[in-house]
């Protein structure tokens, strides 16, 4: 991805809300570490954000043991009056593809101590 300062300034076609909700759609069972590091934002942000979806309808928290797992609700509808009427679910769709087509790693296949573009063979001292 190109930086957000070439060619526009510095913001972003999605909201930290979008991105989020995108990174869950791609990986369900993400820690809110794991969120943070693919989307730029903190951890507490990343919690404010899935507290938001979550009392929205956007998505549901369930537990695995410990872990978190989150279900996104595809009928859900977009905010915005611009618009009224559509369905979150095939935008979702659309980008999380796009994510596992672009040779990104979602989140869920690091391991606990490994580091993104780290050899995970590679132990560290």
């Amino acid at each position: 991805m190109s930086s957000p300062d070439e060619g526009g300034g510095s913001w972003t076609l999605l909201t930290g809300h979008g991105h989020v909700l995108v990174e869950i759609a791609r990986n369900p069972q993400a820690r809110m570490r794991d969120i943070s590091a693919v989307v730029g934002l903190t951890e507490r942000t990343v919690q404010a954000i899935v507290a938001d979806l979550e009392a929205a309808g956007y998505l549901t928290r369930g537990r695995i043991g410990r872990r978190n797992l989150y279900t996104v609700n595809p009928d859900s509808l977009f905010r915005h009056s611009a618009q009224e009427g559509l369905r979150v679910g095939p935008l979702l769709d659309l980008l999380a593809e796009a994510g596992d087509a672009d040779g990104s790693q979602p989140a869920e296949a690091l391991r606990p101590g490994d580091v993104a573009g780290r050899d995970p063979g590679i132990q560290p001292m």
